[in-house]
């Protein structure tokens, strides 16, 4: 069925057509019919599917069926989404298929600036795409009003749950009018989920595309058995392959992923890390990068992947077994989106089984373990721990970065140039305090002092002039005294003031 039949008018007719889409997919088929009826939805669709065309589409139509009336702009739709990346993609999906309108679409997330929100939202708004905690920063601050919103969506609510958004949520619907159409679009429909659904949405439409909790079918899907010691030389050994040419790295913490992606630039793979301790300009720059063919990897934790939307990832390397099955759906759903087909590969270590069992009993089938194939580690890999000693006694070949070695050559106790020993070092036109960075003839005196004291020799007293004891003045040294004042002016005059006194 094309989109000229779904009931769309037609500038979105000719919006979606411009964009490269001739045929909607299956979640677009079955939601759009009913949301312009109105109607709240329920939509269960594995990532990579169309999900967001299918709510963007209906309120794009019913904002020009019906438009605001002139002079009062207002916030008409409201799209809660848990990550700044699914953000900013709502905006653009909103702004691609309203090109032939004048309706304005604003994102609004954390890690940007408040005041350029703030500048868009008084220019006029009729959707707003959110992540919620920058959403609450808003309303508390007054700088939006949600109290004309007719249409709620809640996209990747499964996702916004487990992040712990609950309580925003709730407080951000409360802060919307109660008549209003509620969308709820999740990859997987939890407990949590219906239970979220029930408070926020009246008899819902429900849509379930697919077999529930299974993975698309368009991605294939290999299992691995890779001791962790030997993932990254085994990716590496994967990524030489020309079939490789745009790989999404999953790694479970942000750390791990800064590591997996220098050390692949160490090797010659152009890479980038995705996470969120990264500011929002190096997030845009690396998926910009990614998107563009900078980088041929992008390695990327769960939280930041939501909201990739990259066409043409070949493949998907879970360099970590996830710890929960829900985050493999969404994983792997970043390939082989919109019918298009892709490869998963996902490591498996020893410690990592019990993820793999939770993930078979999640999508309800098993997954086969392959063994570690056999290949040659040609490429070392820099940035490994320092040489250790083997059971035979040798040492191993040190195959840390050159200027590790360097630093490690200088870091001893007795090397001049260690930072230890320059802290250690006064600073010019300074005499250091601590014994240690005394000059040396202060040590070589000291130590002639104690030899004499342990040999019995007394201390040598020294008298000063001005208490040495003294004679009478005779009428020569009177003279002498004189002659001397004459030439050095009033200190020697004192001092033979001094001397008479005293005789």
């Amino acid at each position: 069925m094309p989109f000229s039949k779904l009931g769309l008018t037609d500038q979105l007719v000719q919006s979606v057509l411009a964009t490269g889409y001739n045929v909607p997919t299956a979640i677009q088929t079955r939601a759009i019919p009913i949301a312009l009826e109105g109607k709240d939805i329920i939509g269960c669709a594995q990532t990579g599917t169309g999900k967001t065309a299918a709510f963007a589409l209906p309120i794009l139509h019913r904002f020009i069926q019906h438009p605001s009336p002139v002079g009062t702009p207002r916030i008409r739709a409201l799209v809660l989404v848990p990550t700044r990346e699914l953000a900013q993609q709502v905006e653009e999906f909103f702004a691609s298929y309203a090109r032939f309108t004048s309706l304005q679409t604003v994102s609004i997330f954390g890690g940007a600036s408040m005041d350029n929100q703030i500048k868009r939202l008084r220019r006029g708004a009729d959707v707003v795409a959110a992540t919620p905690g920058r959403l609450l920063d808003h309303i508390n601050r007054r700088t939006l009003d949600l109290s004309h919103v007719e249409v709620l969506v809640l996209d990747e609510a499964d996702r916004m749950l487990d992040m712990g958004f609950i309580y925003d949520v709730k407080r951000i619907i409360a802060k919307v009018p109660t008549k209003r159409q509620t969308l709820l679009f999740s990859a997987t429909v939890s407990d949590d989920v219906k239970t979220l659904a029930a408070s926020v949405q009246k008899n819902p439409e429900i849509i379930e595309i697919g077999e529930r909790r299974r993975p698309v079918n368009t991605v294939t899907q290999q299992f691995f058995r890779v001791p962790r010691e030997r993932k990254l030389p085994f990716l590496m050994h994967l990524l030489q392959n020309d079939g490789l040419t745009s790989v999404l790295v999953f790694s479970r913490t942000k750390h791990g992923a800064d590591k997996i992606s220098r050390r692949l630039e160490r090797n010659g793979v152009r890479s980038v890390a995705l996470h969120s301790n990264r500011t929002q300009a190096q997030r845009e720059r690396a998926l910009a990068g990614f998107k563009s063919g900078q980088y041929a990897v992008m390695v990327a934790t769960d939280i930041a992947a939501r909201g990739i939307d990259v066409d043409g990832i070949s493949h998907v390397i879970n360099y970590d077994t996830p710890a929960f099955a829900e985050d493999y759906i969404h994983r792997i759903g970043r390939t082989g989106r919109a019918e298009a087909t892709g490869t998963s590969i996902t490591f498996v270590a020893d410690e990592e089984m019990k993820n793999l069992h939770a993930i078979e009993r999640f999508i309800g089938k098993a997954c086969p373990l392959h063994a570690l194939p056999a290949f040659k580690e040609t490429v070392p890999v820099a940035g490994e721990p320092t040489a250790k000693h083997t059971e035979a006694g040798h040492k191993t070949p040190d195959t840390r970065h050159p200027k590790q070695q360097e630093r490690r050559h200088h870091a001893g106790p007795d090397a001049r140039h260690s930072k230890q020993h320059q802290r250690n070092q006064p600073k010019r036109g300074q005499s250091s305090r601590k014994s240690g960075n005394r000059p040396q003839h202060f040590h070589e005196r000291r130590n002639r002092t104690q030899a004499d004291a342990n040999a019995g020799i007394p201390r040598q007293q020294t008298i000063a002039p001005e208490t040495a004891p003294r004679g009478p003045i005779t009428e020569g040294d009177w003279k002498a005294l004189l002659a001397q004042s004459e030439k050095s002016g009033s200190g020697w005059r004192k001092k033979i003031r001094n001397l008479f006194t005293r005789s």
